[in-house]
């Protein structure tokens, strides 16, 4: 996968918005890999604020939506992971500001 490539996934995976706290999943640091396959599997390895996160469903149908525009995709596969565990070390400084954690 070029980097190009990879940019222009996580471009698109910046769309989508966590509903509960209005920031997009790439700043928020929820995102911890993209890979595609020479078949145009794209493989979204991410996690979630919290297990249990009644919005799971929603997030990965946005995931979905925003990629399938990229004409290197066919189809989205979402690995939702809990290991490393999801923490505000993770968020970006701007995500970070947002919320106003310090």
């Amino acid at each position: 996968m070029t980097e190009e490539l990879q940019d222009n996934m996580l471009a698109c995976l910046e769309q989508v918005i966590d509903p509960e706290l209005g920031i997009d999943i790439v700043n928020l640091g929820l995102i911890y890999g993209v890979d595609i396959d020479d078949d145009g599997l794209c493989t979204v390895t991410m996690t979630l604020t919290s297990m249990g996160c009644p919005l799971a469903g929603i997030i990965v149908e946005q995931i979905e939506s925003a990629l399938e525009d990229l004409p290197e995709v066919s189809e989205t596969k979402v690995d939702i992971v809990w290991d490393p565990v999801w923490t505000k070390d993770r968020m970006s400084r701007y995500a970070k500001i947002a919320l106003g954690i310090r």
